[in-house]
C-alpha cells in the first residue's frame, strides 16, 4: 500500500485475544452467584459488545433492572484481577508488529474498552513494538461507530486518514473507519457471531488470519 502512515487495531478481538480472561470472570461471578458458567465459546462471541453486553447474555436482564450494574461492576472486579492471565496476541500479529517496526511505520490502539483496563493489559504484556498511541473512550466525546477517535489517533500520529489503515473484528469497527475515511481491514478471525455479516460490513478487505495483514500492507 502505498504511501502509508500509520496502522490502527481495535483492541479485543483484533488485537488481542481477551476472551480467555474475561470468561474467566464472568465464571467466577456466575458461580457466585449460584448460576452454571459458560463456555469460552459462547463467551467469545460476547467480548465485543463489554461488559455490559456480557451480562445482558449470561444474567437475561435488562440494562435498566436494578441488579444489572451492580452485576456489571462486581464482574469488572473480577476482571481486572485476571486481565493478562491468558490474553495474548492473536497468533500471526506479532510479525505483522514486527514489521511495521523494520518499516518504520508507527501503529496505535483505537478501542471502545476503558482506559483503566486497556492500559493495565499493556502494562501486564508489554508489546514490541509499543503502540504510539493508545485512545480509549475516556479520551473522546463519542465512540466507534463515530470516527471522532481513529480521528484523534492519526492526529496524534501525524497521519492523514486517508493514509491510515484501521484493522476492526466488528461492524463497528468498520464503520468507524469508513467515517474516519482510513482503509479498513474486516478482521474475521476475531469476536464475529454467527448473526454477524462481515460482507455487508464495506470493508476494503477481509482477513481470516492476522498474518494476511501483512500480504494487504507489505
Amino acid at each position: 500500500m502505498s504511501e502509508l502512515q500509520a496502522v490502527l487495531f481495535d483492541l479485543d478481538g483484533t488485537l488481542l485475544d481477551t476472551a480467555p480472561d474475561f470468561a474467566t470472570a464472568l465464571n467466577r461471578l456466575l458461580v457466585a452467584r449460584n448460576k452454571q458458567p459458560l463456555q469460552l465459546t459462547n463467551v467469545r462471541q460476547l467480548v465485543s459488545n463489554g461488559s455490559a453486553g456480557i451480562i445482558e447474555f449470561a444474567f437475561k436482564l435488562p440494562r435498566e433492572h436494578t441488579e444489572f450494574e451492580p452485576l456489571r461492576q462486581e464482574l469488572l472486579t473480577y476482571y481486572l484481577d485476571t486481565l493478562a492471565d491468558q490474553t495474548c496476541l492473536f497468533p500471526g500479529m506479532n510479525e505483522v508488529l514486527t514489521r511495521l517496526a523494520e518499516n518504520a511505520i508507527p501503529w496505535g490502539i483505537v478501542t471502545n474498552k476503558p482506559e483503566l483496563y486497556t492500559l493495565e493489559i499493556l502494562k501486564r504484556l508489554p508489546l514490541t513494538p509499543p503502540p504510539e498511541t493508545v485512545i480509549c473512550p475516556d479520551h473522546v466525546s463519542r465512540t466507534k461507530p463515530d470516527p471522532e477517535p481513529i480521528l484523534l489517533a492519526c492526529s496524534e500520529l501525524k497521519a492523514k486518514p486517508e493514509n491510515c489503515i484501521y484493522v476492526g473484528d466488528h461492524l463497528r469497527d468498520i464503520q468507524a473507519g469508513l467515517n474516519a475515511g482510513t482503509t479498513t481491514i474486516a478482521a474475521l478471525y476475531g469476536y464475529l457471531s454467527h448473526e454477524d455479516q462481515p460482507d455487508s460490513w464495506g470493508a476494503h478487505y477481509q482477513v481470516a488470519h492476522a498474518s494476511e495483514i501483512n500480504d494487504i500492507i507489505f
